[in-house]
């Protein structure tokens, strides 16, 4: 299906009927210009017939359906700070408003970071209508330029804190001699009145925020975390103030006039504590983006007319001439142009050893150099090198949802409502079934539910533990895209590995060359010339080779086989560079010595390229490309693991077999073309395997594609990066079964974390009830359940945070 024009998708809302998509596309034939008339008519029939059920469906379920058939929408994805939310309740319930805003297609929000991520359709929506729809409930979107958005939302969240800070100590203050009034003088003289004082400006100064959160929730018909803090310490409060001024209401009845300040009052300075450590430990968990962050400088020395000029790191342009010394960390990529140096990538690739860089050698934004000096031209800025696509890859992924994230999610949108229910019918059983107290221990049942059930620690659970492993994966030199391959790496059964750059160096160098006795120094140059235009690694050795021996021609124009070779034609004549079996197929002759050559090569497992022209083989080139140093180790470490491995390569069968037998791989198969290649993954996963593919070139992506978790080698191709959903920053393999790890633990840590958030709920809603007290006359304090529920959220990001201190090197998979 061809691309879906804009004008569509943009009229898809009408306003007597925002959800009927079938109302919208009438409405679509009815506005369409004249010259596109019968165009969008046709468009409108075939989506009318193919994508549009009988039931009127929303404009998000039919997109979806739309691409999953190729078609394509032209939206736009952006990520922008959420504020203002208390848990995550909020989270669920500002998704929700935004997913009304007309033109917004897809809405996540996460509530560990703080962040959505909207895709949505810039012809229909803007970021100032989503702004103010989220301004109407209570919360705020961020949607300033990046840059500026970046320190506005840290000095924000700053500001935030401190206030949070200061109004915890202060209710901390008050309350102390609050709860000691309350629990041993409360017989003192106007103990009632010394409450009362200390209570209100506890509820209604310091604690404010709930109270305001809770009327904003209220006027739109939601419910959140603020809700049930207002009411249960609201209804303690105002129960308190009745019974200061009307005792004779409950004397009357031989009972006596309690009041329960202290409990309103405690309970307040118990959850500020509990958020003021949940937002110093959520601050944590993003401790890898803000190393990341921190390890580019300020300013950098720039050659402006050759002279040394130090400049912000925002004014350096491409093409500048930096110069770095001893100590220095690099501002920005580049090229080195002068000198030498080692340079410690460790930030960036995880490998601890220093690499040394020459002229012609590429350097990285936030790497340090060690002892010499050079000068390197910058090729890549700002937003465009490799820390900062690393930086804006951590951040998508610590924002995006596992997909046990979820059924979480639906959890949290009714938990609200349904806790309330519960507090309410908690009271009506006390009310029919509590005896001579019923008002009273009723009322105090109501508010310890209220106050126990708090959905922070769900809606906790499973981003915090995926951002702190996704910055783990990033500190250990792990590029982790998404949050589903984080936490499908564990069911890896088998991976399946590209030959050449994954368990190779990616260095091939030729070997020997033997020609054809009547080759000319111009067939020469042609197989030069087609060479050098082409991608693939093998055609660099080649070029290396003969690069001293030959020259370049203009005129030869070249045409890429897919897996088998390249083509060139020069002067109206077709010559052909591949493997012997694409030599074979075009039936081109090959002379017995060079056939006798081939075979020699094959046997001894070298890479063999032939060059021809239409009618003879005019030479055979041997190629050797030497295995990785930790490629036997890491293959041993998967094997450990209970992991199965297997090598499919373009390469020819022998190379294939040779590279199997030394690494002890039985399943191998060689001369695989690309689309062959993503054919036997699936066919692995219809055994019911989960397939992890690593790869290195562009002839990996249909397999990176197809595989279930996708791995690709940082120094390969930008197309094999940009399909995975792993990269190995430096190409080491042994950082493919630390992955598995991290994503083991990471499961592990959300489990953990999903288990103690649930099963605290489970116990703590019916305990506070009073569901006890008919077996021992245990009543819940409402301060012991306000501050059980403060520790509930801060115990799952402690948690979550055991996960930076763990290392990856163990040899198991579990």
């Amino acid at each position: 299906m061809g691309k879906i024009n804009i004008l569509t998708i943009q009229l898809t809302k009408t306003p007597a009927s925002p959800n009927n998509f079938l109302d919208s596309l009438k409405t679509i034939t009815e506005l369409a210009n004249a010259e596109f008339r019968e165009q969008k008519k046709e468009l409108v029939l075939s989506i009318d017939e193919k994508y549009i059920d009988d039931e009127a469906e929303t404009i998000q379920q039919v997109i979806s359906k739309l691409r999953a058939d190729g078609g394509e929408i032209e939206s736009t994805k952006q990520s922008f700070p959420v504020m203002n939310m208390t848990c995550a309740a909020c989270a669920s319930s500002s998704k929700n408003v935004l997913s009304f805003v007309p033109g917004i297609l897809n809405v996540a929000v996460n509530y560990a970071n703080g962040k959505a991520e909207i895709e949505y359709l810039p012809t229909l929506s803007n970021p100032k209508q989503m702004k103010s729809a989220l301004q109407e409930v209570g919360y705020d979107l961020l949607i300033e330029e990046k840059e500026s958005s970046r320190k506005n939302l840290e000095q924000l969240q700053q500001e935030r804190y401190k206030k949070l800070k200061r109004d915890t100590w202060s209710a901390i203050i008050l309350a102390t001699p609050l709860m000691i009034i309350g629990m041993i003088f409360m017989n003192m003289p106007y103990a009632d009145y010394i409450m009362w004082a200390l209570a209100t400006p506890i509820l209604f100064i310091f604690g404010r925020r709930f109270f305001v959160g809770a009327w904003k929730q209220a006027k739109h018909f939601s419910a959140n975390m603020d809700t049930l803090v207002a009411l249960s310490t609201g209804i303690a409060y105002l129960f308190s103030v009745f019974n200061i001024f009307f005792p004779q209401f409950w004397e009357s009845k031989g009972l006596e006039a309690h009041v329960y300040f202290e409990a309103s009052g405690v309970i307040i300075a118990f959850i500020l504590i509990g958020k003021m450590l949940e937002e110093r430990a959520k601050g944590n968990t993003s401790s890898a983006i803000k190393k990341l962050m921190g390890l580019q400088p300020d300013t950098v020395t720039v050659f402006k007319n050759d002279i040394p000029t130090e400049v912000s790191i925002s004014e350096v342009q491409v093409d500048d001439i930096i110069l770095v010394k001893p100590g220095d960390r690099i501002a920005v990529d580049g090229i080195v142009t002068e000198g030498s140096s080692f340079i410690d990538e460790s930030m960036i690739s995880g490998e601890p050893i220093a690499v040394e860089k020459v002229i012609d050698a590429k350097v990285f934004a936030g790497t340090i150099n060690q002892k010499g000096s050079f000068r390197f031209k910058a090729n890549k800025v700002g937003k465009d090198t490799l820390l900062a696509h690393i930086i804006k890859t951590v951040e998508q992924a610590q924002g995006s949802k596992a997909p046990v994230q979820d059924l979480v999610d639906k959890i949290a949108g009714i938990f609200v409502p349904a806790v309330m229910g519960i507090a309410i019918l908690s009271f009506i059983l006390w009310m029919i079934l509590g005896g001579d107290n019923n008002f009273v221990h009723g009322l105090l049942a109501m508010v310890t539910v209220l106050v126990i059930a708090c959905p922070c620690a769900l809606g906790l659970a499973t981003p915090t533990a995926i951002m702190v492993g996704i910055g783990k994966g990033a500190e250990e030199g792990i590029l982790i895209k998404d949050a589903e391959s984080l936490e499908l790496g564990r069911k890896v059964d088998i991976v399946v590995l590209d030959k050449t750059g994954t368990l190779t160096e990616g260095k091939p160098e030729v070997s020997s060359v033997l020609w054809n006795k009547d080759i000319t120094q111009e067939q020469k140059n042609i197989l030069y010339s087609i060479e050098a235009q082409s991608e693939h690694p093998l055609a660099d050795a080649i070029t290396a080779k003969l690069k001293d021996e030959t020259q370049l021609l203009g005129a030869v124009k070249v045409h890429q086989v897919s897996g088998k070779g390249i083509d060139g034609d020069y002067n109206e004549k077709h010559y052909f560079v591949g493997n012997p079996q694409y030599i074979r197929s075009k039936n081109i002759h090959i002379s017995s010595d060079l056939n006798n050559q081939i075979n020699q090569e094959l046997e001894a497992a070298y890479t063999v390229t032939v060059f021809a022209d239409s009618e003879n083989t005019l030479g055979v080139i041997s190629i050797a490309d030497k295995l990785k140093p930790t490629t036997k180790e890491a293959i041993n470490k998967l094997k450990e693991m209970k992991i199965d491995t297997a090598i499919f390569t373009g390469d020819n069968p022998m190379v294939a077999k040779a590279l199997a037998n030394e690494l002890g791989i039985s399943n191998y198969k060689g001369n695989v073309l690309p689309e062959e290649k993503a054919a036997l993954v699936k066919e692995l996963q219809q055994q019911g395997k989960v397939v992890a593919m690593v790869g290195d070139g562009i002839n990996d992506s249909a397999a990176l594609a197809q595989a279930d978790v996708s791995i690709a080698m940082g120094k390969g191709s930008d197309i094999a990066m940009e399909v995975a959903k792993m990269t190995i920053i430096s190409s080491d393999l042994l950082k493919i079964p630390q992955a598995i790890r991290l994503s083991a633990r990471t499961v592990t840590t959300i489990k953990q974390n999903l288990f103690w958030a649930f099963i605290y709920n489970v116990i703590g809603i019916p305990i506070a009830a009073g569901i006890l007290y008919p077996f021992n006359g245990f009543l819940l304090n409402p301060m012991i359940a306000g501050a059980a529920m403060a520790l509930s959220s801060v115990s799952v990001v402690t948690n979550s945070l055991r996960l930076r201190g763990k290392k990856l090197g163990v040899n198991s998979k579990q």
